[in-house]
């Protein structure tokens, strides 16, 4: 008796993170302009062989920060600009003819590597080349290991410690005189340094002290020449001050004005005879002092000779003093832990060993249901002879990942042994083993995209296929491009592909259809046709969805 496909085990998506709402696109392949809504659910892309459904996908896949290439730019355009909406949220990608891309989140250009991380937790995408991630022992050990987080973060624990230890005995265990190289080397660096004991911003004054210490003779004559003319000569602005003053006594008795110009006249004689004493003092006292040009041209050339070796900034040197003592401590500290170093590596392996068991054992345990589940949901997708199991194989010593390495077991075919799914598997049932995943699994976004899942399938296995799809559509946002009537007939949103020449160029425009359009769609795609028979057809396929 055939099984009932299993529930999703995974949880849902954070549900603070939105589906897609909204896709922009402009001038990527054929077209030339689109703006396309999207919903909660199932959505499905049908169309005729060659009209640019995966267009959509190739859209999508730029904003995950798939590689650029100028070839996706419509002919005769400066670029292609790919914007998606979630929520309140926007992501963009535009690539230039000259191959140059910009990526931005919220209209701030960041990064290629933030806008794939930020898309990354929205969107999934499973194209048929992506499916041939699975063919990695690392994602094939990681589905497994998804099941058993606490397992695997202790073994991951465990290994950072040993591995820590290790590396430090190591460097214990090299030459006697490579260490006591390194730590003269280490011990002259950081003396040199603290010797000279550098300080943030002292360059500046110093270099403004040497620039004056060096021009004493040109500022004692600029300050001479300044008091002639201020002061000391026959006739100076001091003298005409003052004669100015009294010239306005007279017309001061009569005139409220005459007299506040009077007394400002005076304030201006005294703050000219405070400037000459200021101008007096620097002329006179400007005597050079070998011995402090000496000192300031002595400790600018030790901060620039420090900066030359470990620069090329103070701070920079700073830094380079504070790693040079942090390497010193640990060469001391190595020094006094070795007699005890090799007795806690290998007490650290042998608890890595005990940990790494464990991992195993749950490893074993869970391996077996996870497997029925997932070839539970196989065999329902045209495999019906599928045989599938996760193989430890253990290492010939510990890994970063545990002590055994994870590969899927796959046959598709009745009488045939298992093999590396790497090995046997066809690219359509690889795209049908991602899609037991994501619904065994769960997604990790709350989008999911599937382009072609469809391959090579037809009759009741794309009936299960379609069950499949809509049932992960569940929990899900789920964008499908399909070529089957039976996945489409699924489809809570159905979206027309259309390619036309308008102006001697081809256009690809995508529009939602009503249950009209619906219809004629499916039936299209049952018979190639709108026939009476086609129609009847597509009708009772959809009435069978609802």
């Amino acid at each position: 008796m055939t099984r009932k496909a299993p529930r999703p085990t995974a949880v849902s998506p954070d549900p603070v993170l939105p589906p897609l709402a909204r896709l922009e696109v402009r001038n990527l392949a054929t077209i030339q302009t689109l703006d396309l809504p999207f919903q909660e659910g199932l959505s499905v892309f049908t169309g005729e062989t060659g009209a640019g459904k995966s267009i959509i996908v190739d859209a999508l896949g730029l904003l995950l920060g798939s590689r650029s290439n100028t070839d996706l730019i419509r002919t005769g355009e400066d670029d292609l600009l790919v914007t998606g909406h979630w929520a309140e949220e926007i992501a963009s990608r535009r690539v230039s003819s000259q191959g140059r891309s910009t990526a931005r989140l919220d209209g701030e250009v960041v990064s290629l590597r933030e806008l794939q991380e930020w898309a990354q937790r929205r969107l999934t995408i499973h194209w048929q080349h992506s499916a041939v991630s699975l063919l990695t022992p690392a994602n094939q050990r990681a589905l497994l290991d998804r099941q058993l987080p606490a397992e695997h973060a202790a073994y991951a624990s465990a290994y950072r410690t040993w591995l820590d230890a290790r590396t430090r005995l190591e460097r214990l265990r090299a030459s006697e005189r490579e260490r006591a190289r390194q730590l003269d080397l280490l011990q002259f660096q950081a003396q040199e340094i603290a010797q000279i004991a550098p300080q943030i911003g002292e360059e500046e004054p110093l270099q403004a002290d040497l620039t004056r210490l060096s021009n004493l003779d040109t500022i004692a004559q600029s300050a001479a020449h300044a008091l002639s003319l201020l002061s000391d000569a026959d006739e100076n602005a001091l003298g005409f001050l003052n004669e100015a003053v009294r010239a306005l006594n007279a017309g001061a008795r009569y005139d409220e004005t005459t007299g506040q110009l009077q007394t400002e006249l005076r304030e201006a004689v005294a703050s000219v005879q405070a400037v000459v004493g200021e101008l007096r003092a620097v002329a006179e006292d400007q005597a050079p002092d070998p011995e402090e040009l000496a000192r300031v041209e002595a400790r600018l050339g030790a901060l620039g000779k420090l900066r030359s070796k470990y620069g090329p900034t103070l701070d920079d040197v700073l830094t380079f003093h504070a790693q040079v003592e942090d390497e010193l401590a640990a060469l001391t500290r190595d020094e006094q832990d070795a007699g005890t170093l090799d007795a806690e590596v290998a007490a650290l392996h042998a608890d890595l060993t005990r940990v790494g068991a464990a991992l195993d054992a749950a490893r074993r345990k869970r391996a077996g249901p996870l497997a029925q589940d997932l070839l539970d949901v196989i065999r329902q997708l045209g495999m019906p002879h599928a045989r599938l199991e996760f193989q430890l194989s253990p290492l010939a010593d510990a890994g970063p990942h545990g002590l055994s390495d994870v590969t899927l077991q796959f046959t598709a075919n009745p009488g045939e042994d298992l093999a590396p799914l790497a090995d046997v598997a066809s690219g359509g049932e690889l795209s049908r083993v991602m899609l037991a995943i994501s619904t065994v699994l769960g997604a990790d976004t709350p989008a999911v995209v599937f382009d072609e899942v469809d391959a090579g399938i037809g009759g009741s296995a794309a009936l299960a296929v379609a069950a499949q799809l809509r049932s992960l559509a569940r929990t899900r946002q789920v964008l499908v491009v399909t070529h089957l009537a039976q996945i489409a007939a699924q489809a809570d949103h159905h979206y027309k592909v259309e390619k036309s020449v308008e102006g001697g160029r081809t256009v690809s425009r995508v529009r939602r259809l009503d249950q009209q359009e619906r219809l004629e769609e499916v039936a299209r795609m049952l018979s190639g046709n709108t026939s009476d028979a086609a129609l009847q057809h597509a009708r009772e396929l959809l009435h069978a969805v609802s």
